[in-house]
């Protein structure tokens, strides 16, 4: 029998990551909330990346009696003092609601067209949690240091992949394969962690 876990989010690229990620672990079948029958967005109002995740996997664990995961991550600047962060989704927004990901890309490379090449310095932070119907919550952070480079360079990914220069991978998350992302990437880092929990608990 399978443990299915509904997945707080309608972005299929990252169930698709996250399905990946943990596959083989505990017999898991990950199910989106549309799937669950869970429409409509969801606030959120938390003021970290933590806690948005926990908002959103709170609200579709009460919502259809099941474990829920979410994950809230973006993408921290250093020279804009964090920036987007938990705005990344939103960063070129004009209405409050997400932009596309060629909007806010072209608002990150203008706003740091005149930060030199020595201080460009980024992180991808994702923020995983896993809300179960009875209370029981867990969260998980991984970090994924980098730099955003001065133009877009691959056409893989998503998001602000094309910018981010992975150090350890010398090439931009757009350049990678899903599989060299998905081993190195800040989600990959929050989940394996999250993979030692779920080998644990009950369902």
């Amino acid at each position: 029998m399978k443990n299915t876990i509904i997945v707080a989010t309608g972005n299929a690229h990252k169930v698709t990551e996250m399905a990946a990620i943990l596959d083989g672990v505990r017999d898991i079948e990950l199910v989106t909330m549309r799937d669950a029958g869970v429409t409509g967005d969801i606030e959120e109002n938390g003021t970290t990346f933590e806690e948005n995740a926990k908002i959103k996997a709170r609200t579709v664990a009460a919502l259809t009696g099941k474990p829920a995961i979410a994950d809230d991550s973006g993408l921290s600047v250093d020279a804009l003092g964090g920036a987007p962060g938990i705005y990344s989704a939103r960063y070129a927004s004009v209405d409050g609601g997400n932009a596309s990901d060629q909007a806010n890309i072209d608002k990150l490379l203008e706003d740091m067209k005149l930060i030199p090449s020595g201080e460009r310095t980024a992180r991808f932070v994702s923020a995983i949690a896993l809300v179960f119907p009875d209370g029981r919550e867990y969260c998980t952070v991984g970090v994924c240091e980098g730099v955003i480079t001065c133009e877009m360079r691959g056409n893989g990914g998503f998001g602000y992949d094309p910018i981010f220069y992975c150090t350890a991978m010398a090439k931009t998350f757009g350049e990678l394969s899903a599989e060299e992302k998905n081993s190195i990437s800040h989600r990959n880092r929050a989940l394996e962690q999250l993979k030692v929990i779920l080998r644990d608990i009950e369902f």
